[in-house]
């Protein structure tokens, strides 16, 4: 972290294609700001890489260093611009490396589909952060919400182009929040643009589960990829995510008190969790290996197994469409079935909000059904 010390420091960050992004890290009372320099230092497998980096570093330390004289001869111009005239996409990209090892791959994803469409909305590369003004902003909500089309679309037919969801457009719009939110308190614009323009509201989608019936006959029907097979059972019968079986190790597989409990920081959350689980889903995890071994080490989801999954479901006579997600959603309907109270439920699936767990109660509302029941026969013949 810079100080008063050394106020403008020179830092790295890793990107996805495995590249190291350098930038300067400005401390200026009390305020911090990032200058990004559009410079790369690449892995090095030779020496000609290395003399690469090297240039590269001597030419970011030049930057850096004409910056601190700048500052010390207390000519501040360029800090005034450098904080509007940062390139927005530029500066996107960037939070979009920070969040890089910190997030599941899914919203990473989301992150450069946002970005994805937000070069469709405004075309224009030299776009900074000065030129994101409110009606910026109520543009790119506009285009959102009403011409926004999916970019990836397996389930169209040729030709045919399909609107986004009503989550993703909440989704795409929470992260400009989110981009000039942090442009704001990092002190790169005075003024946040997005204030008082309300949000895109969440949809309701329909959550796909299976009944415990229609989960005996998916553990009674063969699938072609045996690891799908045990994860997703898996997932029915504990609720836990794909990014937590992905990653889940033996060393998180603890026998206590009769009960096997699983203890894991989830993915999405980063809390701490303690899972106990059932029998049957204790044979799923199968042999014990050594702690640092992934339990589920031949489980690799992919366009595969999605594919797989829904022919899996269709043969063992089950006329739905289910994600691997599903899996959870059956596991939170199954144990309200079952009659756990919902404070439990949102314990066995670690939400930090009731009302997220709430909203399998509403899938599963016995009141409704039973108000149902005491509608009288009217008199049709049966």
């Amino acid at each position: 972290m810079a100080t008063s010390k050394e106020p403008i420091r020179l830092r790295r960050r890793l990107t996805p294609s495995g590249k190291e992004s350098l930038y300067l890290d400005i401390y200026i009372d009390g305020k911090r700001s990032y200058e990004y320099l559009k410079l790369y230092l690449i892995p090095e497998h030779s020496r000609e890489d290395k003399e690469k980096n090297r240039q590269t570093l001597q030419l970011a330390e030049a930057v850096r260093s004409k910056r601190v004289v700048d500052l010390q001869n207390k000519r501040f111009g360029f800090m005034k611009g450098f904080a509007t005239d940062t390139n927005l996409f530029d500066y996107t990209e960037m939070l979009i490396e920070r969040r890089y090892s910190l997030e599941s791959l899914g919203n990473w994803g989301n992150w450069r589909s946002y970005l994805v469409h937000l070069k469709i909305y405004c075309p224009n590369t030299s776009t900074t952060l000065g030129d994101v003004t409110p009606e910026f902003v109520q543009g790119f909500k506009d285009y959102l919400e009403f011409k926004a089309e999916c970019q990836t679309n397996t389930k169209a037919k040729p030709g045919e182009r399909r609107k986004l969801s009503q989550n993703a457009k909440c989704g795409y719009f929470n992260k400009m929040r989110c981009t000039m939110n942090t442009a704001f308190k990092e002190g790169l614009i005075p003024k946040n643009p997005i204030n008082g323009i309300s949000a895109i509201k969440e949809g309701d989608p329909e959550r796909v589960y299976l009944t415990i019936e229609e989960v005996r006959k998916l553990a009674a029907t063969e699938c072609k990829y045996p690891a799908l097979k045990r994860a997703y059972l898996f997932s029915c019968l504990t609720g836990l995510r794909l990014s937590d079986i992905k990653k889940l190790r033996w060393s998180e597989i603890r026998e206590e008190g009769g009960f096997t409990r699983i203890v894991f920081r989830q993915k999405k959350t980063k809390e701490q969790e303690y899972l106990d689980i059932s029998p049957e889903a204790s044979r799923l995890l199968g042999e014990r290996k050594d702690p640092e071994t992934l339990v589920f080490s031949d489980f690799l989801y992919d366009v595969y197994m999605r594919h797989e999954l829904r022919a899996w479901c269709l043969r063992a006579g089950i006329p739905k469409s289910p994600t691997f997600h599903s899996g959870r959603h059956t596991f939170a309907v199954m144990m309200l079935d079952l009659d756990a109270d919902i404070y439990t439920v949102q314990k066995l699936l670690g939400h930090a909000e009731i009302k997220t767990t709430e909203i399998y109660a509403k899938i599963l509302d016995r009141k409704k059904q039973a108000a149902v029941l005491k509608i009288p026969d009217i008199g049709l013949s049966k």
